[in-house]
């Protein structure tokens, strides 16, 4: 995964001119830079918007706040399955602050076809559609749980093509 965000990053780095940022669980920046340096890709760990180089930083998500979002032209969320929780803080956070990010990329090794407040959170993450549209469109709600909702029986071909317009998945870097 760390090699797809990677090659991603450096495409949109150079063809924009401007940085990317990747924001990874603590302790796993220093994991993608190890990462970069065996392909020859730079990849800075900052620690805040005054550590940024030009081209590629990671850093975790604890700290950004220290950093100004609408800096970077590219974010790449790595283990965006943070983005799980409706009412997280961080979730909001990271849907707010990078909404005019033109290139956004949410990875997860873990995804979850099945959770379908996950994938409308991917999604409005990335500006295709807010969670509630999502589940206006595709959706009905059983009962008094907010979490109990089923695809409707003639909008589950549409769902997957729409999700298959936005959403990939990919094995190796050239994908």
């Amino acid at each position: 995964k760390t090699l797809m965000q990677l090659e991603w990053a450096m495409h949109v780095h150079r063809k924009t001119g401007g940085d990317v940022l990747i924001l990874a669980p603590l302790a796993v920046s220093k994991q993608t830079r190890a990462e970069g340096e065996k392909f020859h890709i730079a990849v800075n760990v900052a620690a805040s918007q005054e550590d940024v180089k030009s081209g590629i930083n990671v850093t975790n998500y604890e700290k950004l706040h220290l950093f100004d979002p609408s800096h970077f032209v590219g974010i790449v969320l790595d283990e965006s399955s943070i983005l799980k929780s409706f009412d997280s803080k961080t979730r909001n956070q990271l849907i707010e602050v990078f909404q005019s990010t033109p290139y956004r990329l949410a990875c997860t090794a873990t995804p979850a076809p099945n959770d379908f407040m996950e994938l409308g959170n991917h999604s409005e993450f990335l500006g295709v559609m807010t969670r509630t549209e999502m589940l206006a469109m595709f959706f009905v709600h059983d009962g008094g749980e907010t979490q109990k909702w089923r695809l409707k029986g003639h909008a589950e071909d549409k769902f997957w093509e729409w999700l298959s317009s936005w959403a990939i998945v990919m094995r190796k870097p050239s994908d």
